[in-house]
């Protein structure tokens, strides 16, 4: 395809669907995945081809999550930079086309309920996930987890399909 706005949805339902095979079949102790629509196609600054991209990472995404929860994997979602956020300069009025340099959001979901920390970069995530996998870090590891201690927790969650 000559640009992404083309094909917003890219390969997120056959990367998914692999990625839930993964799960699945228990063989994997850890598994790295990248969704390259929101960065690749927030390049483009189109904005009804950028929406269209979020919407389906959100369903891939979502499927991805739930077949993660039931196999108890641990699963930390993350981004090492912006880019769909922000599809219009907000001092030149151009199309944004380039990466931006907001802090973005980190989700952990975990079994264990964590105290968090509230501040981390990108090094963080390789310690903190030593941490849910119960393994050491080594010496040269400079940052710490973003998990400062497990809490008690009677907090349940439960997905439920259908309506009430």
């Amino acid at each position: 395809m000559a640009t992404y706005d083309l094909q917003p949805e890219m390969s997120a339902a056959v990367v998914a669907d692999s990625v839930i095979d993964a799960i699945e079949s228990q063989q994997y102790a850890f598994i790295v995945v990248n969704f390259a629509n929101g960065d690749m196609v927030g390049h483009t600054a189109k904005r009804e081809a950028i929406l269209a991209a979020v919407e389906a990472l959100d369903g891939h995404v979502g499927r991805l999550l739930d077949a993660a929860v039931k196999a108890n994997y641990s699963v930390i979602v993350t981004a090492d930079h912006g880019n769909c956020e922000e599809m219009v300069d907000p001092i030149t009025g151009a199309p944004q086309t380039q990466h931006t340099s907001y802090p973005v959001p980190c989700l952990i979901i975990d079994e264990q309920a964590w105290q968090l920390s509230s501040v981390g970069g990108l090094s963080n995530i390789a310690p903190t996930v030593l941490t849910l996998m119960g393994l050491a870090k080594p010496a040269v590891m400079q940052s710490r987890s973003l998990l400062l201690k497990p809490l008690q927790s009677n907090v349940h969650l439960a997905s439920y399909e259908g309506a009430a």
